[in-house]
């Protein structure tokens, strides 16, 4: 009877011992790395906005549909070639902006006439030419003016930016692996994500009153400001 008793006792102790190892198996992830630190760097910086954007645009009534396409096709076709001499990479460009054509309706319904819009858009570094070549177009006044960072200018930008906040990303992990005793850190997951604070901001040119005759015989003002380009990045490190 005892030897049955002792015999029982043991086969409930090896189960139960049996149990509290596979708990604590369950419990930890061999694979899962240990003295882990999720940290994120920023950095920025302010550049001149180096590339203007300025719409012109020119309305015309009709009769009908045909006739308000004729007369805006023979306004754009004279605009572009006063502009295409002017016209140089980078510097000023030209392009054909909307083209719509759409009935005017009476009080009943009827359509009693035509109306048409057509836009240019003048754009590129050299403000005073972009500036001056939108000002001087006959029977087109402006409607738009835009400053923006430069493809090229972006691309420089951002590489400069992402590369301090990189160098900041590291500085960072080095000085927290050193605070918590360790000699140096493991990039075990990392994201880079950025932001523009500032232009390009559109502007709708007033014209004051003034005819559109008397528009197309001025240089439009214009200044550019600066945008704020914010690049940070974030990830996971390992200390050892």
């Amino acid at each position: 009877m005892l030897l049955h008793s002792l015999l029982s006792c043991r086969s409930l102790c090896l189960a139960a011992s049996a149990w509290v190892m596979s708990g604590a198996a369950l419990a930890q992830t061999p694979n899962e790395p240990a003295n882990q630190v999720t940290l994120s760097a920023s950095a920025f910086k302010d550049v001149p906005e180096d590339w203007l954007t300025m719409t012109v645009g020119a309305t015309v009534d009709a009769s009908d549909a045909v006739s308000a396409q004729n007369q805006l096709k023979v306004m754009v076709e004279n605009a572009l070639a006063q502009l295409r001499p002017q016209a140089q990479p980078q510097q000023l460009e030209v392009r054909t902006g909307g083209f719509d054509i759409y009935p005017r309706h009476s009080n009943r319904g009827r359509v009693i006439g035509w109306q048409g819009s057509a836009e240019l858009v003048i754009e590129g570094r050299d403000f005073a030419r972009v500036s001056a070549a939108a000002g001087k177009i006959p029977g087109m006044a402006v409607g738009s003016v835009g400053f923006s960072i430069s493809r090229e200018g972006r691309q420089k930008l951002e590489s400069e930016v992402q590369a301090l906040a990189v160098e900041r990303f590291r500085q960072r992990a080095q000085e927290l692996s050193r605070s918590f005793g360790f000699t140096g850190y493991t990039v075990r997951q990392v994201s880079v994500s950025s932001a523009d604070q500032g232009g390009p901001v559109m502007v709708a040119a007033r014209m004051s009153g003034q005819t559109m005759a008397d528009a197309a015989n001025m240089a439009v003002p214009v200044e550019a400001g600066k945008v704020t380009v914010n690049i940070t990045v974030s990830g996971t490190v390992q200390m050892r």
